[in-house]
């Protein structure tokens, strides 16, 4: 048995997404066991983040600084903006570095059984940033649910009216992918978005 403070820390751990209790214990242990050195860099960085992150009040990403690395960076194309659901959804299309525009976090996914309508998300201001006139391009960039298809498609109405280009990621066969692997939702849409041999 371990004391009573090492299972609060590995309680907490588990609480992380991606790490169950077994994980959690083996995070705890290393840190235990190389303690002089993790120890404190890890106790450093955590008090720093929790001192300085905030959101960021153009586009809603969460950094130590507002605004935010990406909106503040000059190298960007602010004609460009990328709609997504979520700040790890920026973080996941920045870390491939083929998007160099700047993004937009609606902060969810409309979902009529969870309650979430138009007014919970960021889309006020995302219509303020598109009403601006320096936005040329759209990529609504919603995951490929149900839910996220449905906010894909309100948003597009409600930009129709702007002149601007509203596109969106390709959805379909993953590289690599097995036909015989894939859900239906995949295969519907890879047979709708077919294109021709090039």
């Amino acid at each position: 048995m371990a004391s009573q403070e090492i299972e609060a820390l590995s309680s907490a751990l588990a609480r992380l997404p991606g790490l169950g209790p077994r994980s959690a214990r083996r995070a705890v242990l290393w840190l235990v066991k190389n303690r002089e050195g993790a120890l404190p860099a890890l106790l450093e960085a955590l008090d720093a983040v929790s001192q300085q992150l905030v959101e960021c009040e153009i586009c809603g990403n969460v950094d130590t600084a507002d605004p935010c690395g990406i909106c503040s960076d000059p190298k960007r194309d602010a004609r460009q903006l990328c709609v997504v659901e979520d700040v790890s959804d920026v973080w996941a299309l920045d870390r491939a570095r083929l998007f160099r525009g700047r993004y937009h976090v609606l902060g969810g996914r409309l979902s009529a059984l969870d309650g979430v309508g138009p007014d919970d998300l960021n889309i006020a201001s995302l219509m303020d940033r598109v009403a601006g006139g320096a936005v040329d391009e759209v990529v609504l960039a919603m995951n490929a649910t149900l839910e996220g298809q449905t906010t894909a498609h309100y948003l597009a109405e409600r930009l129709e009216s702007h002149p601007l280009r509203i596109t969106q990621l390709a959805h379909g066969l993953p590289v690599g992918g097995e036909l015989d692997y894939l859900d239906e939702g995949t295969l519907a849409q890879a047979l709708r978005a077919r294109r021709p041999v090039e």
